[in-house]
């Protein structure tokens, strides 16, 4: 009996576990970059921001590539808090 619901006590604690991470994820990092592109078309920029931005809307592109959308979240945002956005 105590195996049984030693058994039940992890199969729930696991569950629980892959459902929070499911819960927990950030936005789709093709939809941020959507955002982005779309803030940087209207934007005014001097040219040593228009670089930053692009160099941080790399990293995203290549960390959103790889599959790990919060960082590329995290470089989509740092490039919006260039532009004031």
């Amino acid at each position: 009996m105590r195996r049984i619901a030693l058994a039940a006590a992890l199969a729930t604690l696991a569950l629980c576990g892959s459902l929070s991470s499911v819960f927990a994820a950030t936005a789709p990092c093709e939809e941020t970059l959507k955002a982005l592109r779309a803030a940087e078309a209207t934007a005014k920029l001097s040219p040593a921001d228009k670089t930053k931005v692009s160099e941080l809307e790399t990293k995203g592109i290549e960390r959103c590539n790889a599959d790990d959308d919060k960082r590329a979240d995290d470089f989509f945002a740092q490039a919006m808090k260039v532009m004031g956005k």
